[in-house]
């Protein structure tokens, strides 16, 4: 059994994970933020919407579809300029954040532009009936009536996330993945890899279970 967990390097997986959660932590946060921003400006200024605007409507819609056509780790490697003038380096789980939060917010922001526009018509028609501002819609109204599709679709991009720490690992960005791939694959340490890869599928059901959780909370149905 010793030899066991010293194989496999105990502080250096329970660093890894670390590593693995605060990038995804962060990552969901800032991608939580900006994407019910982007998802709110895509939302309002479609034909019909709050503010309808044309042009708006299709910079940022353009904006999304590019990032978050890219793949990630394409997304990584153009970025490797403003991540560096950003944090300075390309190592560490710093240097992944640039990357994970503009690969993530535009697919979560499409996801909340799908829930706002699951919202009963009538809901919104009634609020402006009696005489409710569009800032007063927006905060009472649209952003209340999608929070269950909301946390549902952060849970998605968690999880998406954690993938996407993973592959970060590859260029040295810390986290489990790197784990694996560094001491797991390249030295041809099976037993790391194994390891790596339950700990991560550890993360995702925590962060799945989390999610459930807080979508049946605010689910009013």
């Amino acid at each position: 059994m010793n030899d066991l967990l010293e194989e496999i390097k105990v502080d250096q997986l329970w660093e890894a994970t670390v590593e693995t959660i605060y990038m995804t932590t962060i990552s969901v946060a800032v991608t939580f933020v900006l994407g019910i921003i982007l998802g709110l400006i895509l939302y309002v200024t479609s034909k019909g919407g709050l503010w309808e605007n044309a042009i708006i409507h299709f910079v940022f819609s353009t904006i999304v579809n590019v990032f978050r056509s890219i793949p990630f780790i394409i997304l990584l490697v153009l970025l490797i300029p403003f991540t560096r003038a950003m944090v300075g380096t390309m190592l560490g789980a710093n240097a992944a954040l640039p990357a994970l939060i503009i690969g993530a917010a535009p697919f979560y922001a499409r996801m909340v532009e799908i829930a706002l526009r699951e919202i009963d018509k009538g809901v919104i028609e009634a609020s402006q009936a009696m005489g409710a501002s569009s800032f007063t819609i927006v905060r009472k109204v649209l952003i209340p009536e999608a929070m269950p599709a909301l946390i549902s679709g952060i849970t998605v991009t968690a999880i998406a996330l954690v993938s996407y720490t993973a592959m970060a690992g590859v260029i040295a960005a810390g986290g489990l993945g790197h784990l694996a791939y560094l001491e797991g694959f390249q030295r041809n340490n099976s037993m790391i890899t194994l390891v790596a890869t339950v700990a991560i599928l550890i993360i995702v059901f925590i962060i799945q279970w989390i999610g459930d959780y807080f979508t049946h909370k605010t689910d009013k149905r």
